[in-house]
């Protein structure tokens, strides 16, 4: 290693540099509006008895997640609510740091088993991201302090106290807290403490490299822990800011396309009721994953700067983030599948409990009603990043406004509109404080042929690198951009089976919903979700897709009021039986005889909390034979 950092693509812009407009901003207020702003009235794991608050009760992860998500979306809402909550957190935490550098509460006090409650470093490295965006947002000058003596306590105790379990699992995390204090106070002790931590993390870059886990893992195992693999992936990005090996770069990408190939799902994740569970549309995911898994595409977007890695961003953050939680945020599921007809008690072929689908306060175990906030604060601060040289990158395009300085110095504010990913055009308004040369990188998704960019009504030609559009031209205040990003509806193979894609967006057979109330508490109920409509349906092989759109209301992600939807051709299929209280895997030969054709209409993968998302497929000859 050497004595300073290899430079990233791209820089994340501070906390509050992007704020939400539009649906976005909807969406981060309906949340504000449900759980994340109410959350420590009902949930005494992150109430007022909290070890993060100088209270006796739950002192390890629980708080620290919570507050990871808090700080982002009270400083993005400018909600001064939410803002004294999240401070109360950061004072305490602020406060309790030790002489010798430690911080948090003295005694761990957690429901797992398997922490270490004398000593363990993994909550710590929670509550720092979160002190660290509380920094970015007010500029609070204790802050960097604060981490500086934490360090210096990690210095000296690490090799007697070495990360272990969780914390060896996940040491990139703190790896990402250390490097953010080098940019700010570059001592070279710091990264010889990073080159330490990363020894002892846990060794993903091979693991990814050589995956070995090729089939559905039903034993307990800290590396297809999928919580665990959702944060390890970003690993091999943070060691390649220290030394600059290419490899980790490789290891990566070898290591998304194993998962995908061995344990991936439609809505863009790969499975894990607990564990890697294979690539059947009925396995779940766990809702701490995904919100995981979008923070390393953030990180892995910011290190490598391809547009890969927000294709998969985006995918999983329209599709598998808001499926797993009620329209309103007042419940929420542990686990979610794609082909899911039914959200009730009862035993599936999980790891996980009987509950583990249900939509609840804290189905199956509490850790993902702790850690699910941070997923939609954390997207918004990762719309756009720095490209290093004065110019910014466009990561994603739904709607918001972004502040702050480009080219030599030159104060600009960018307008993004057009309601993306359920319109196809994206509008841009560019603000300067004085005309200013720099580039501008759009990202151009893999899914989209034929783009198009107009600068003030001007159609220009662009070269394309690493899935990035760079512009590089003098821009004015006033400058209107327009990006078109023609959306085809397509069929993608899964195996014998197919789903359904327009754009970013996955698009599903909606099942009538009837929720029925499984235990009632004073604000977050518990609910259990019956079909109330047929699901065994394919599609025709050979079809073409309608598309119907509508108002974009404030809650896009509810079937009835879904703003885009096709019109599709299938027919109910006899032979799809239910196997172990879910749908078995989609028929190879699907028996449609006797059997109409139907006019079908998808809804987006996360309005529908009941349906379909992996269909049968039906070739014409079948349907031909049976016409006759």
């Amino acid at each position: 290693m050497g004595n300073k950092l290899h430079p990233s693509a791209f820089e994340s812009l501070p906390l509050g540099a992007v704020k939400p407009a539009g649906w976005l901003f909807d969406q981060l207020r309906i949340q504000a509006d449900g759980f994340t702003g109410h959350l420590e009235e009902h949930w005494p794991d992150v109430g007022s008895d909290n070890g993060w608050l100088g209270g006796s009760g739950e002192s390890w992860e629980r708080g620290p997640y919570y507050v990871d998500g808090l700080v982002p979306l009270a400083y993005l809402l400018d909600d001064s609510r939410l803002i004294e909550k999240a401070s109360r957190w950061v004072e305490w935490t602020l406060a309790s740091q030790r002489p010798d550098g430690l911080f948090g509460p003295r005694k761990i006090t957690t429901v797992n088993s398997e922490v270490d409650r004398d000593h363990d470093w993994w909550h710590l490295m929670i509550m720092l991201k979160a002190v660290i965006q509380y920094q970015e947002a007010t500029g609070d000058d204790r802050v960097i302090p604060f981490l500086y003596r934490f360090f210096g306590y990690v210095r000296k105790t690490i090799n007697e106290l070495p990360l272990r379990g969780w914390a060896r699992s996940r040491g990139a995390e703190m790896i990402l807290c250390l490097l953010w204090l080098y940019r700010r106070r570059p001592e070279e002790w710091l990264l010889e403490l990073a080159e330490g931590l990363a020894g002892q993390t846990l060794d993903w870059t091979h693991l990814l490299y050589e995956f070995p886990f090729w089939r559905k893992v039903e034993e307990w195992d800290w590396r297809s822990h999928v919580v665990n693999v959702a944060m390890g992936i970003k690993t091999p990005g943070v060691l390649y800011e220290l030394t600059g090996e290419t490899r980790g770069k490789e290891a990566v990408l070898r290591g998304l396309e194993s998962l995908m190939t061995y344990h991936g799902q439609a809505h863009g994740m790969f499975s894990g009721d607990e564990w890697l569970s294979g690539t059947h549309p009925s396995q779940g995911v766990e809702l701490c994953a995904v919100v995981e898994y979008m923070f390393s595409m953030e990180q892995l977007t910011r290190i490598f700067g391809l547009g890969k890695f927000g294709d998969i961003l985006e995918k999983v953050a329209f599709n598998a983030l808001p499926a797993a939680i009620s329209a309103d945020w007042t419940s929420h599921q542990y686990d979610q599948q794609v082909n899911q007809i039914l959200c009730n008690v009862a035993k599936r072929n999980w790891s996980n409990n009987a509950e583990a689908n249900l939509f609840g306060l804290e189905p199956n175990f509490g850790c993902c009603t702790a850690n699910m906030h941070q997923g939609w604060p954390k997207f918004v601060s990762h719309l756009w990043m720095k490209d290093g040289r004065g110019g910014l990158a466009a990561v994603s395009y739904a709607p918001c406004n972004v502040r702050t300085r480009v080219g030599t110095g030159t104060n600009a504010e960018i307008e993004v509109g057009g309601e993306y990913p359920f319109r196809e055009t994206v509008t841009m308004r560019i603000h300067l404080d004085r005309t200013e040369r720099f580039d501008l990188a759009l990202r151009i998704p893999e899914w989209c042929s034929s783009p198009c960019i107009r600068v003030n009504g001007e159609e220009i030609s662009f070269p394309v690198r690493d899935g990035y559009a760079r512009i590089n031209r003098e821009w004015k205040c006033g400058d209107d951009l327009q990006l078109s990003l023609p959306m085809q509806a397509r069929m993608v193979p899964r195996g014998h089976a197919v789903n359904v894609e327009r754009g970013p967006l996955v698009f599903v057979l909606p099942v009538r919903e009837n929720w029925q109330l499984l235990r009632q508490r004073e604000r977050f109920h518990d609910w259990e979700v019956y079909p109330a409509s047929p699901w065994k349906y394919g599609l025709l092989a050979e079809q073409e897709f309608g598309v119907l759109t509508s108002e974009v209301p404030r809650q896009p992600f509810e079937a009835s009021k879904s703003p885009v939807r096709l019109t599709a051709k299938g027919q109910l299929v006899r032979n799809w039986a239910m196997e172990g209280n879910n749908a078995g895997a989609p028929p190879i030969r699907p028996d449609t005889s006797g059997q109409p054709v139907l006019d079908l209409e998808l809804v987006p993968y996360a309005g529908a909390k009941l349906r379909i998302g992996e269909f049968p497929l039906i070739s014409c000859s079948a349907f031909s034979r049976d016409k006759t």
